[in-house]
C-alpha cells in the first residue's frame, strides 16, 4: 500500500475575531497556537480548509 502524500501547514496569525466558520476550520485542522504545525493528508477536503483559512495559515512542503 502506498503511503498518502502529507502536507504541513502553520499558523501564522490569530484566528481571534474571525469568522465563526473560520475558527471553526481552525479548530478542525487542529491549529491553536500562531507557529503550531500539523501534518494532514493532501486531499481537496484538507485543500479546501486551507482556502477557507488562507489568510492564517502558510503550507510548508
Amino acid at each position: 500500500m502506498a503511503k498518502a502524500k502529507m502536507i504541513k501547514i502553520k499558523l501564522i496569525k490569530s484566528g481571534a475575531s474571525r469568522l465563526p466558520q473560520q475558527v471553526k476550520t481552525l479548530k478542525a485542522l487542529g491549529l491553536s497556537k500562531i507557529n503550531q504545525v500539523v501534518e494532514k493528508p493532501d486531499n481537496d477536503a484538507i485543500r479546501g480548509m486551507i482556502k477557507t483559512v488562507a489568510h492564517l495559515v502558510e503550507v510548508v512542503e
